[in-house]
């Protein structure tokens, strides 16, 4: 009689300890920054990124095709010149969609918007104590 209820108590501990660890996965890291919401150029620019299925060869975040670069940082780390030069004539991979100057513009909107939105790949990372990845904010 003493192992089942020593065997119970183990047993309810386990699912206290799960119900614990579960709730502490699912609300930490579920504070989102602080985003300006997507202007209305910029979703013109989401609407033609789209149209043109431009996520079949780039990406955002390490999501997409493989053919062309990770668009995430484009604009910070190239800049709106080169990003629109590359829209409005294409390179040797990247076809010239014979795009419309307001077409363009609204890419390069979107495009900033999605830079604005955070850094890929993460520079300073921690692994949290429950096995995901953190971006630290705060270089070292």
């Amino acid at each position: 009689m003493g192992a089942v209820i020593n065997n119970r108590a183990i047993f309810g501990a386990m699912c206290a300890a799960f119900a614990v660890y579960s709730a502490a996965v699912y609300t930490s890291g579920t504070e989102t920054p602080h985003l300006e919401p997507i202007g209305d150029q910029a979703r013109a620019g989401q609407m033609v990124f789209q149209q043109y299925n431009c996520i079949a060869c780039h990406q955002f975040y390490g999501l997409g095709g493989y053919m062309g670069p990770d668009l995430t940082n484009v604009i910070s780390n190239r800049g709106p010149a080169l990003a629109r030069a590359f829209i409005a004539s294409g390179t040797a991979t990247m076809p010239n969609f014979h795009l419309h100057e307001t077409e363009i513009d609204a890419l390069i909107a979107y495009l900033s918007f999605v830079d604005s939105t955070g850094r890929y790949p993460p520079e300073n990372y921690k692994v949290t104590w429950y096995g995901t990845v953190a971006q630290d904010d705060d270089p070292q």
